[in-house]
This record gives structure tokens, sequence and C-alpha cells, in this order.
């Protein structure tokens, strides 16, 4: 898994994603779905940001935990910003439900990563 290309690219989306909401949903959902969507792309951002760190840590912890913690932000991402998006524009309430299990995999992660850092390679 290459996290800096990941990383760099979701963090492209995660500005187009905010751009769009400010611009483009301005005039197509209400003040509250947009409130949805631009929580969705600040968790985005700061994640795909954080996967560029866990990927400048390569070299510094073991593989397995920068491929690790790489996976659950991306997983965070994809379902934490992505049931808000999909909240924010169509308005279905069951979506929010999902929303949490983002959040499980970014605290998972952070968790994971402050557990590694008393493994820090010499």
């Amino acid at each position: 898994m290459n996290l800096i290309r990941i990383g760099a690219m979701s963090a492209g989306l995660a500005v187009a994603a905010g751009a769009f909401g400010a611009h483009g949903l301005k005039d197509k959902v209400d003040a509250a779905g947009l409130e949805v969507w631009k929580t969705g792309a600040h968790y985005h951002l700061a994640h795909a940001l954080a996967l560029l760190l866990v990927a400048a840590l390569a070299g510094q912890v073991e593989l397995k935990v920068t491929q690790t913690v790489g996976k659950l932000f991306l997983a965070g991402q994809v379902i934490f910003a992505g049931s808000l998006y999909l909240l924010a524009v169509t308005g279905i309430k069951w979506l929010g439900a999902i929303t949490p299990l983002g959040g499980v995999c970014f605290l998972l992660g952070w968790g994971y990563l402050a557990l590694s850092a008393g493994k820090l390679k010499a």
C-alpha cells in the first residue's frame, strides 16, 4: 500500500469535496445538510493528512504498524466521511448510524499508533 500516493489523492479528494459542498451544494441542501457535509470533509482531510504522517513514519515504526494504521484511517474516511456525504445529499437518516463505525476506525488507528510509539526503531 503506497500511503503517500493514497494520502495525497485522499487529501485532493477532501479539498474537492469541501469545495463542492461550499459551492455546488449551497442551493441544493439545507443548512443542516451543509454542516453534515462540512463535518465529513473536515474529518476526511484531517485523516488524509494523517495518512501522510503515517507514510512519513515508515522506517521509524514496523511495516505492520504503518499498514494497519493506514488501512484503519482509510476505512474511517470511507465509512465516516462517506456516510456523512451521502446523508447530506440524500437525507437518508439511517446513514447516520453507520458514521460511528468510521469514527471507531479512526480511534483504533490513533490508538494503535500510540501504542506502537513505544516500539520505534532505533
